[in-house]
């Protein structure tokens, strides 16, 4: 379905996480991974199992996916880039998050 939107793999840091693109500027950071029969994360990118309690819409259609409160943990602890404090900014004043020390400088 991707590939027919015009998404290609354009870098890939394991079997389990790569990004596609699509040669406009969008991107999809893709995150595999797989479950045990208790719901624990045994392969692939090794989410803790509350982290994969968030939910979304694409389309209209409901998805599972990373809370909000992780996605903001998630872009702590590393070099930080311009996309990263963009996305947690809007993470931030969406879901009315507490900033993490690293981007209490973009509170408003």
């Amino acid at each position: 379905m991707l590939r027919v939107q015009g998404y290609r793999e354009i870098k890939r840091d394991s079997p389990w996480n790569f990004v596609l693109g699509d040669g406009q500027g969008h991107e999809i950071d893709v995150h595999a991974f797989v479950f045990d029969d208790r719901g624990e994360v045994v392969q692939g990118t090794l989410y803790p199992k509350d982290s994969l309690a968030g939910s979304g819409t694409i389309n209209g259609r409901v998805v599972k996916c990373v809370s909000p409160e992780y996605m903001v943990k998630f872009h702590t602890g590393y070099k930080l880039r311009d996309t990263d404090f963009k996305d947690v900014a809007a993470l931030c004043e969406r879901f009315g998050i507490d900033y993490p020390a690293e981007y209490q400088h973009l509170k408003k």
